[in-house]
């Protein structure tokens, strides 16, 4: 999901500027709400926790450029129902950043239109859970094809993000079309990978926790509806 340098240039890198001031915006509100509900060490924990998981998925597990940008196995539901909103977002931002300052700086110029795209779609996958999962349910007792649904959001979200700037950057001629195309289509098959993760995770979640009550590193929402 890492826009390529020079797919979004000039004048037009200012509305990457905005969409990440907006989403910064957004992840602060979150961040303000989970503090008050759980105090500050839990949520400062478990964004740390959340930053660790992006970072790995970045530069650890493999990814390949495809089109106009690298498909990766973000994992992005798997921290959303873990560590919950808040903790996910600022794990995102941050372990993007990391990535850039450490590691990949030719990333850097691109970070408003990459953590825009990531962010974007962690709220959109929060507002999608609300009407996914039933009242009442905890995240551990979801269903595998509740999963899917989620994983299938947040890779889409993903996906018309980056249609979205490589577009907006460089038009809708034949071989824009193609490699936007080409990447769409390899980062979709991610969904088929995400849902075991998730699967896997909720599955230990389910044997090593007997009560309803989940540990303070973990969003309430996992073992309590």
């Amino acid at each position: 999901m890492h826009i390529e340098a020079g797919v979004v240039d000039g004048a037009k890198m200012l509305l990457s500027y905005g969409t990440a001031a907006a989403v910064f915006g957004a992840t602060a509100k979150v961040a303000w709400d989970n503090m008050k509900e759980n105090g500050i060490i839990s949520l400062v924990l478990k964004s740390i926790l959340a930053t660790m998981i992006v970072f790995f998925c970045f530069e650890v597990l493999p990814h390949y450029p495809i089109g106009i940008s690298e498909v990766h196995l973000i994992l992005g539901t798997t921290i959303f129902l873990v560590f919950g909103i808040a903790p996910a977002a600022i794990g995102l931002a941050l372990g993007l950043a990391v990535q850039g300052l450490f590691f990949a700086q030719f990333d850097l110029p691109q970070y408003g239109i990459n953590v825009t795209t990531l962010l974007a779609s962690m709220f959109i996958l929060n507002v999608a859970v609300k009407k996914i999962i039933p009242a009442g349910t905890a995240y551990k007792d979801i269903s595998y094809a509740q999963m899917f649904k989620m994983s299938v959001i947040w890779e889409g979200a993903i996906v018309s993000w980056v249609a979205f700037w490589a577009f907006y950057g460089q038009g809708f001629g034949a071989e824009n079309v193609s490699e936007v195309l080409s990447f769409g289509g390899a980062y979709m098959a991610v969904v088929i990978i995400e849902p075991l993760v998730d699967l896997a995770v909720l599955t230990a979640v389910k044997a090593f926790n007997k009560t309803n009550e989940c540990m303070f590193l973990f969003d309430k929402k996992l073992c309590k509806a």
